[in-house]
């Protein structure tokens, strides 16, 4: 076995799961942040995954936010994508996004080199580089345009970082008092999850809470019949 996990399928109802696993270890160890804006690091550090900002070369890299190096447990920050550095909402789910690929992807005691490594499916030169933020658009998760297995571990672990940013349990607690179709309101939300806000659009949409044709906004089927989303309780085990 090596430090990359073989290629999964995972739906998002598997991927949420451990989202909520994650939150659940944290909040089990008092690690949950004071501000929810701060989730993304503080998930990060409770990994024990620094996160840096470095020069990236567009000729090696091309056009990418972040990368993680598994067995250095490092994720690095594009210093010179200057969306990083003011659109918080990025910056969380680019974070989130890293994190996503070390739970999904990664065997952890291999990288932490508590287990022997085996080989890695990966040439010499990209020992260091396995996984990249390659996208910019936080929206691909919605898009079904993957075709390759990266291509599908990318989607998984944008999926992760909305599950673990927007958990259903936190989409409850906001949402109460306010009006979804608002889009104040939405904005108001927004700033206090430390997230976009057409990635809080498409995550209402993917729990059914909203619909949107255009620029307006409807009473998806959950919020016209009034049922809450699941109330989020501790899993019985800590993720892997």
């Amino acid at each position: 076995m090596g430090v990359i996990k073989p290629y999964r399928q995972l739906n998002k109802c598997q991927i949420e799961q451990q989202a909520d696993e994650v939150l659940a270890a944290m909040q089990a160890q008092n690690y949950m942040p004071k501000k929810w804006t701060n989730l993304a690091e503080r998930t990060a550090d409770f990994f024990d995954l620094g996160v840096d900002w470095m020069s990236f070369d567009p000729e090696r890299d091309g056009v990418i936010a972040a990368k993680i190096y598994p067995t250095e447990k490092q994720i690095e920050l594009n210093l010179e994508f200057q969306a990083l550095h003011t659109n918080e909402g990025l910056y969380q789910s680019t974070v989130g996004h890293e994190v996503g690929h070390w739970v999904l992807h990664v065997n952890q005691g291999e990288a932490d080199g508590t287990m022997t490594q085996g080989e890695l499916p990966l040439t010499p030169a990209m020992d260091r580089q396995i996984f990249l933020c390659r996208t910019v658009d936080e929206q691909v998760i919605y898009r079904h345009t993957q075709r390759t297995q990266e291509d599908w571990r990318e989607w998984q672990a944008q999926y992760f970082s909305s599950c673990l940013l927007m958990p259903r349990f936190k989409i409850e607690e906001v949402r109460q008092g306010r009006n979804l179709l608002n889009r104040s309101h939405l904005k108001a939300i927004q700033e206090e999850l430390g997230v976009s806000q057409r990635n809080l659009i498409h995550r209402l949409k993917d729990l059914e809470l909203i619909e949107e044709s255009g620029n307006r906004l409807y009473p998806g089927k959950r919020l016209k019949s009034g049922e809450p989303l699941l109330t989020w309780q501790e899993p019985s085990s800590t993720p892997n």
